[in-house]
């Protein structure tokens, strides 16, 4: 794996914890510089900064923004390009999620979620878009299964999810033949926190769907993320599920 992304940066949102951290760990071990973007985990953003550091000093950088607020958008791009004076690839991690039911949904609910799981990737791919072209670069986005077959009582997060997908799709007609745009869909990997997902027979009757019969781990998506940007110079425009069978198998 190592070369592909040597001396390269990477733009991770969301990547202080979780399938993130993942995602940013498995780009640094590929000798990936890694911009690190947090909201609210600061802490755990930091640990993972000193932790690979040590591995290989400067190497990465946090970035905090809150991706609700546009202006911040194109701040945090410009900071990273400052940084490290290049931006090679984008990978939009971060993601709200929480259930809406349809008598329950607010406009508060609405700006949140297609904030954070359209809106933002969107105008984030226009903030990198000049230095993306000209470092002939990738994005991938992180989407869901549930985009494709909606998730019962997750209106708005669905529909967000799929507006990514379709938002992948335009993108990579949009930015190519530069920018190679596309996206990875897990499907059971961690399981949200809080929501009521801490129910074991819940989990159990998921799990059991997967035609693998198991949970994934966060690495899964990482590995599938590095795949997209290192070694499929040919592929754009595509979801890639990490699902175990699952989304053929509802």
């Amino acid at each position: 794996m190592e070369g592909a992304v040597q001396g390269k940066v990477m733009l991770v949102t969301g990547g202080g914890r979780r399938v993130g951290a993942a995602i940013c760990r498995r780009l640094h071990a590929a000798g990936a510089a890694i911009a690190l973007h947090y909201r609210s985990s600061s802490e755990e953003a930091l640990v993972l900064q000193n932790e690979l550091n040590a591995q290989r000093p400067d190497s990465v950088a946090i970035f905090p923004a809150d991706l609700l607020d546009l202006t911040a958008l194109t701040g945090l791009v410009v900071q990273v390009t400052e940084r490290f004076g290049r931006l090679d690839g984008l990978i939009n991690n971060a993601s709200s999620f929480y259930p809406t039911p349809l008598a329950g949904v607010d406009e508060s609910q609405w700006h949140d979620l297609l904030g954070t799981n359209l809106r933002a990737p969107l105008f984030l791919a226009q903030a990198a878009a000049d230095e993306l072209r000209r470092r002939h670069g990738c994005i991938v986005n992180i989407v869901d299964i549930h985009a494709e077959r909606p998730m019962h009582g997750h209106l708005l997060y669905s529909v967000a999810k799929a507006g990514l997908v379709a938002l992948t799709r335009a993108l990579a007609q949009e930015m190519a033949p530069q920018v190679r745009v596309n996206a990875v869909a897990p499907g059971v990997i961690l399981w949200p926190e809080g929501g009521g997902w801490e129910d074991e027979e819940q989990r159990r009757k998921i799990v059991a769907h997967t035609l693998l019969k198991r949970e994934g781990e966060p690495d899964d998506i990482a590995r599938t993320v590095a795949f997209l940007v290192q070694d499929a110079p040919y592929i754009t425009g595509q979801v890639i599920a990490v699902d175990g069978g699952r989304s053929i198998n509802l």
